[in-house]
């Protein structure tokens, strides 16, 4: 059942013993979303406990700083920017009927949760910030820097088009209780290790263009993982570089995760829906960025993408 707002305040308000699902693979929003929201809880008294499938990349560290672990039997569970329970991943996995609230800002969203807050915004932190203000919070330095992290790498630093007025006037609240914006983006978009760009390098000599430079895929496979030591973390900044050439419509990041279990993620201009595209390969997302995850070697991966890249394109194979 779909609530407002004013709902989700009131039944978090209400709540105790909140176990605070994130979605594997964690990115700044789910994170900031999920380390914001436990701050908010653990301010009016409750117990509440943030979790996730993976291991959580260390240059996030600053977003659970000061909040130890508690240890509850769940009475509550809330999913933040987790459109369907697949994404919880395995660990996780046993929560995939038992979730009380989702707080969410996918289209693809499969209304899985008990009850559902979805906004298309641009990212899970901008209705985090809401309901936190909904639930009379006084919002401190702390809650700020996570949710602006989520709002940030969610919007590309405020370079994707789904930034809004909205997400800068939410941005500029946050920048007002003196967080340090400057640190949290040079964290998150400029500092890379080593094992950065030695995947870079093997990613980019791993192009393929196909129909007339209009879709191009670029290959992370598990090998150049393990050859360049690279961690999870590694990967963020690479999703975008296929659709950075000129003349692609879409790109295409094919990641593999494990030997035969393929990541991929999709970055489309308009009027290309990448959400559409991902659906038809059991996945979802956002209009402009979406992914799902497939099997096989790499050929056959690619040759389940092609099909579905062309019918998107309105061209032969």
């Amino acid at each position: 059942m779909k609530v407002l707002t004013s709902e989700a305040a009131q039944m978090l308000k209400s709540a105790d013993d909140i176990l605070i699902l994130t979605h594997q693979s964690p990115d700044g929003d789910t994170l900031g979303s999920g380390f914001a929201m436990c701050r908010a809880l653990r301010s009016l008294g409750k117990r509440a406990q943030v979790v996730c499938s993976d291991p959580i990349p260390h240059k996030y560290s600053y977003l659970w700083q000061g909040l130890e672990e508690q240890q509850f039997t769940p009475r509550f569970v809330l999913a933040v920017d987790v459109a369907d329970p697949k994404l919880l991943g395995a660990k996780l996995s046993s929560y995939a009927d038992k979730v009380d609230l989702c707080i969410d800002h996918h289209g693809s969203n499969t209304r899985y949760a008990e009850h559902l807050l979805l906004e298309e915004c641009a990212a899970t932190c901008e209705m985090i910030y809401g309901i936190i203000c909904a639930m009379d919070v006084e919002l401190d330095r702390a809650m700020a820097e996570d949710l602006y992290t989520g709002i940030s790498t969610d919007t590309g630093c405020f370079r994707y088009s789904n930034t809004t007025i909205r997400t800068h006037l939410i941005a500029a609240k946050l920048l007002e209780l003196g967080i340090d914006a400057y640190a949290i983006n040079r964290a998150m978009f400029e500092i890379k290790s080593p094992s950065f760009f030695e995947l870079r390098k093997l990613a980019l000599d791993s192009i393929e263009t196909y129909f007339d430079g209009h879709c191009a895929l670029m290959y992370i496979t598990y090998q150049n993982m393990q050859a360049t030591s690279a961690q999870q973390e590694d990967l963020d900044g690479l999703t975008a570089i296929p659709r950075q050439m000129e003349g692609v419509d879409i790109g295409v990041v094919l990641k593999e995760k494990e030997p035969g279990l393929w990541k991929i993620s999709v970055r489309t201009g308009e009027p290309y829906s990448a959400s559409q595209l991902c659906a038809k390969l059991g996945g979802g997302g956002h209009a402009r960025a979406a992914g799902c995850s497939l099997t096989g070697t790499a050929d056959q991966v690619r040759d389940q993408m092609l099909p579905v890249l062309a019918e998107a394109l309105g061209v032969s194979l």
